[in-house]
């Protein structure tokens, strides 16, 4: 499987959730270094190379983050597809169509293209995407292949919960989204697990 240095990827969305980046790098310091090397290798990080060939990232962000916290320097990629003949606007509006970006800041605001960082750890922070991930951890939806799952599920808790802004708050806000993602304002959202 071939590897590419941290480095040399680039994001494909706006922003992650610094909580859930956290947590993974946790997960992968914990294990032994085989273990590590095992996790890693059964997770290729999805790559589709743009203009000049470029490897965009087109899933597992946080990982990517994670890894880099940890200071692992390169990963595996499967390539999903060659779009490096394309000229940067029809890239985008080919990733875009495909569902491969997500040009929406942590406010939920559209934002163009060429404000997405460099490398995937200098993403902004979205406490609500970590609230999605977290209420999906504890099986509030189930975890789908739909792409941008997550970030629809984000902008529903965005529109309905205060961003938290500490430690206890996130635990509120959590309990809040777990509720919500049982209730029929989800309804239609990727898992979706019916109204408790």
């Amino acid at each position: 499987m071939k590897q590419i240095a941290l480095q040399r990827l680039r994001p494909s969305q706006m922003t992650h959730g610094m909580r859930e980046v956290a947590k993974k790098a946790e997960q992968y310091r914990s294990l032994s270094e085989h273990d590590r090397q095992m996790a890693i290798a059964e997770k290729p990080v999805p790559i589709v190379l743009g203009p000049n060939e470029v490897a965009y990232v087109t899933d597992h962000h946080h990982i990517v983050a994670a890894l880099h916290m940890l200071q692992i320097p390169a990963v595996p990629v499967v390539l999903i597809e060659d779009l490096s003949s394309l000229t940067p606007e029809k890239f985008w509006l080919t990733m875009e169509d495909r569902r491969w970006t997500y040009p929406y800041d942590e406010q939920g605001r559209r934002r163009p293209f060429s404000d997405m960082t460099r490398h995937v750890w200098e993403l902004p922070n979205d406490e609500y995407r970590s609230l999605a991930a977290f209420a999906r951890d504890a099986g509030a939806f189930e975890k789908t292949d739909t792409p941008l799952a997550e970030f629809r599920w984000a902008d529903l808790l965005r529109s309905l919960l205060p961003a938290p802004t500490n430690d206890e708050e996130f635990a509120d806000a959590l309990r809040e989204a777990i509720k919500l993602a049982r209730s029929e304002l989800a309804i239609g959202l990727p898992g979706f697990l019916g109204k408790s």
